[in-house]
């Protein structure tokens, strides 16, 4: 009886000090906040209408790059011969890549271009020596068979893939080369590839880059590649897209493109500064006045990360780097007196901070922070625009990039929401220049892996490495969301309680781990 008593005392307590507290305190920081995100939604909003705006506009004039550019087909000279094709530089970094590098090197080594006009450039900074040695005899083989392939590697890791492409360039026979075209790993050009980047480089000067889109070879392999490819789809069908056709810039996605040597060389080359050396590059050339192009008719095959171990570790990298280049350039880019005041403000306000940085955080803090708190603060009110349309309509603008997925655009709400935590974190350790700042971890390639490795063994390795997938970041939102939908379906009047139940389930998922494919071990 005693105990009870206690209990109840406990409790007024607690309601006591809630009453107190919520009043001056809690009632007037959630209404800044409702303010600061609902800006921030209103910032997102009109980026993305505005780019689906130029969109439509670019479908109606037909405005392609072979349109916007003067493109020639390379012609066969009798007189001048192979000559008269440029010398191009094929560079493939890789770390480890077991599983795919055959493919990569197979696919550089198939491509159409007169055999002593082209140079393939393995860069190998593998730690296994198995594969180390797998990667060189892959190479030997095929400079047996005429091609002209040199397997490079360092005594080091530094600056990561940064620092083995600025490697690479120092070798004494990059020097007769006019372009060179990057590929990752895993990613697997068609032969005619030069035929189609090259010759915008060689018939405009002006053009220092040529961006090719990724097509995903494993889109359909489980739901977090779905969610993936939807997302990617509309980077490329639109940013990329509108980029390249307004301003003549966008961020490098550091392979399935084409620099101009000259120009890479006099924006600074390679620098290890950020996780996003791509971006880092795209944007000093730009500053330096270049122009990039937009490829979106032309495809390479590559694959998305199937396990949420590596998908994790590539939006750090994605969310982190931007931030930290943001923080690291941006009165640089302010100063530069070579570019136009309108490139610049696209440059710094649309391309970084509404895409960069607003994007994630107003995700994770508006739509899994502060409109959940609100069923406990019947007080604030969020306007239906905001809660309802704003995010309506952006979701509907984004997944138009991916007709084939319109059925899975709740699916993809929830995992984006869940992904926001991940990636807001990401994002102020960028900002901060805080701890893992500068990690880089190789994303994990799988290839033919998962078909090669029986169920049996991937089930026992799911239950030995339990501990690993744990993510009690992802646990504490579920709970706390799972909380405020309960305490809305009892007791509150915004009836968000459906929404933060399913929202609760998602990072439960994410949180023990059941996202993506399990790879058994060997």
């Amino acid at each position: 009886m005693e105990s009870q008593d206690g209990t109840i005392a406990l409790t007024g307590q607690i309601g006591l000090i809630w009453k107190q507290t919520k009043a001056p305190l809690l009632v007037p920081f959630l209404k800044v906040m409702i303010v600061v995100c609902l800006a921030m939604s209103v910032m997102l909003f009109v980026e993305r209408v505005y780019m689906g705006i130029v969109i439509v506009f670019l479908k109606l004039l037909g405005r392609k790059p072979e349109k916007m550019y003067k493109w020639e087909a390379i012609k066969d000279d009798v007189e001048l011969g192979n000559s008269a094709y440029p010398m191009v530089l094929i560079q493939i970094p890789m770390y480890n890549e077991k599983e795919v590098y055959q493919l990569s090197i197979g696919a550089a080594c198939g491509l159409s271009w007169p055999a002593d006009r082209i140079i393939i450039q393995v860069l190998d900074d593998s730690t296994d020596r198995a594969i180390k040695s797998m990667v060189e005899q892959e190479c030997k083989r095929w400079a047996s068979k005429g091609i002209n392939i040199k397997y490079e590697i360092r005594d080091n890791r530094n600056g990561y893939k940064a620092g083995a492409l600025k490697e690479g360039m120092k070798h004494s026979y990059v020097k007769q080369c006019d372009y060179v075209a990057i590929f990752d790993a895993d990613f697997q050009p068609e032969p005619d590839f030069l035929y189609r980047t090259i010759p915008f480089l060689i018939n405009n000067p002006e053009i220092a880059l040529v961006q090719a889109r990724w097509k995903f070879v494993n889109s359909d392999e489980c739901l977090m590649t779905r969610m993936q490819e939807m997302s990617l789809d509309y980077h490329f069908t639109v940013e990329q897209e509108v980029g390249s056709s307004t301003y003549a810039f966008f961020g490098f996605n550091g392979t399935a493109g084409v620099w101009r040597i000259s120009a890479l060389n006099e924006a600074g080359g390679w620098k290890d500064r950020t996780t996003v050396e791509d971006m880092d590059l795209a944007v000093r050339a730009s500053l330096k006045g270049w122009k990039f192009v937009y490829v979106g008719n032309l495809k390479v095959k590559n694959e998305l990360p199937s396990t949420f171990k590596a998908y994790r570790y590539q939006q750090h990298r994605w969310s982190c780097g931007p931030a930290n280049l943001f923080k690291k350039m941006a009165i640089e880019i302010i100063r530069n007196r070579k570019v136009s005041l309108w490139k610049k403000f696209y440059v710094i306000y649309s391309f970084f901070f509404v895409r960069k940085i607003v994007a994630h955080i107003v995700t994770f803090v508006f739509y899994c922070v502060v409109l959940p708190t609100t069923v406990f603060v019947p007080e604030v009110q969020v306007p239906k625009w905001g809660a309802v349309y704003i995010p309506s309509i952006i979701t509907l603008l984004n997944a138009v990039g991916t007709p084939r997925s319109l059925h899975l655009v709740m699916f993809w709400i929830l995992f984006e929401n869940v992904m926001s935590l991940h990636r807001t974190k990401a994002t102020f350790i960028g900002l901060l220049e805080a701890g893992r700042v500068n990690e880089w971890v190789v994303t994990e390639k799988l290839g033919d892996a998962l078909k090669a490795k029986s169920g049996a063994k991937a089930s026992k390795r799911t239950h030995i490495r339990m501990g690993e997938r744990l993510h009690l970041l992802e646990l504490g939102v579920g709970a706390y969301l799972f909380f405020c939908g309960c305490y809305d379906m009892g007791f509150g009047k915004n009836r968000y309680f459906i929404f933060l139940f399913l929202q609760s389930i998602a990072f439960f998922i994410a949180g023990f781990g059941y996202v993506g494919t399990f790879v058994p071990t060997s």
